[in-house]
């Protein structure tokens, strides 16, 4: 007895037939994909090297032009304010951290003594004007009393001799003759001591006669002593040698005793202002000066300033300290140094104080340009 096949059980069968046909064609399908995966990998990773390389050797090539600087700081013209002279402090002019200006009074110390050795000198300057004057015509009395007694010493000679002519002969007496001749050498005595008196007086006058005033020993060292005094009458008044402005101005109080070189307060100038870097030794290759700068400072965020570098320091900051290292023991270490380097600013925001000691940043154009025969 033969079977019937039934329309549902060929259905199924094509069914089966067209499942397994479509799950043999998703294989095939993700075996390509595995392979195109394979073979992209390597290529993307090589690729990824490559362009990563690329990206540095050009950074590389465009950027050797500049160099970074952090270790950098705004520096400010300062002084310790003192003065040459002792003496109490009269009067404080100015307030801490107020602004000053060239040639503006700080302090006074009491002017008194200062005023009474100016008048002694002064006196003193005039003292010897006079003293001169009367040198001058002492020396011209005592040539004419010299003259006066030439002609006495001459007439008391011609006496003597004509007594010695005669004394012989019974024409004058001994004593006659003995007076002639203590005469004549009393008068010549005489002239010689007025003669000596003159020198004393040339003396005076430096050997002219005609000497001006003002060229006289005398009269220099008194008017050395003048303009000495009048030295110290005006340091006794201090003013500000700059632009600027005063710090710690309360240590100083009216009615102190201030020795000579004794720091008073501090005077920070306002205008001549710079910025202190210490770059690597090995960043300082292309740096020259002359070279640009753009400056950076930390309390200006986002502001910017120009410069110029100005000079650069003949030794590494380590040289300069107390105690420089030695390492020329077996355990030496090599360190890298820094150099310090003054940038003079250009250029910059007016309406913001730069400041003595702010910490900054700066960023030196040196124009350098690397080469890829820098890398063989």
């Amino acid at each position: 007895m033969s079977q019937i096949r039934s329309p549902a059980g060929v259905v199924a069968r094509d069914s089966d037939a067209h499942e397994s046909g479509g799950r043999s064609g998703q294989t095939r399908s993700e075996a390509g994909v595995r392979g195109r995966g394979k073979l992209l990998r390597p290529i993307l990773m090589i690729g990824g090297v490559i362009l990563i390389l690329l990206a540095v050797l050009l950074y590389w090539l465009f950027t050797g032009g500049s160099i970074s600087v952090t270790d950098t700081y705004v520096k400010a013209a300062r002084v310790n304010l003192s003065t040459d002279v002792s003496g109490l402090v009269d009067k404080v002019e100015v307030r801490d951290h107020q602004a000053v200006k060239p040639g503006q009074v700080l302090f006074r110390l009491d002017p008194t003594r200062f005023v009474v050795a100016v008048d002694q000198a002064r006196a003193r300057l005039e003292e010897v004007s006079q003293q001169i004057s009367a040198a001058r015509h002492g020396y011209q009395a005592q040539l004419a009393k010299i003259r006066v007694q030439q002609s006495v010493v001459e007439n008391d000679r011609l006496n003597y001799r004509r007594y010695a002519s005669l004394v012989h002969g019974g024409g004058v007496t001994q004593s006659d003759y003995d007076n002639a001749k203590y005469k004549f050498e009393g008068a010549q005595a005489d002239l010689e001591a007025m003669q000596a008196q003159a020198g004393v007086d040339l003396a005076k006058l430096s050997g002219n006669a005609l000497i001006p005033l003002a060229d006289t020993p005398q009269y220099k060292a008194a008017a050395a002593a003048l303009a000495t005094a009048e030295l110290n009458y005006r340091h006794s008044i201090v003013r500000a040698p700059f632009a600027g402005v005063v710090t710690e101005t309360e240590q100083l109080q009216r009615g102190m005793y201030l020795p000579a070189g004794t720091a008073a307060f501090g005077l920070v100038s306002s205008t001549d202002i710079w910025v202190r870097a210490q770059p690597k030794e090995t960043a300082l290759t292309w740096v020259k000066p002359g070279d640009k700068v753009n400056i950076h400072v930390d309390t200006y965020p986002g502001q910017l300033w120009h410069g110029v570098v100005a000079s650069i320091s003949p030794a590494s900051g380590s040289s300069f300290s107390i105690l420089p290292a030695q390492n020329s023991s077996g355990n030496w270490v090599k360190v890298v140094q820094r150099i310090p380097l003054r940038v003079n600013i250009t250029s910059g925001p007016k309406n913001l104080v730069l400041r003595n000691g702010m910490t900054a940043e700066v960023d030196i154009i040196t124009g350098h340009r690397h080469k890829l025969s820098n890398l063989f």
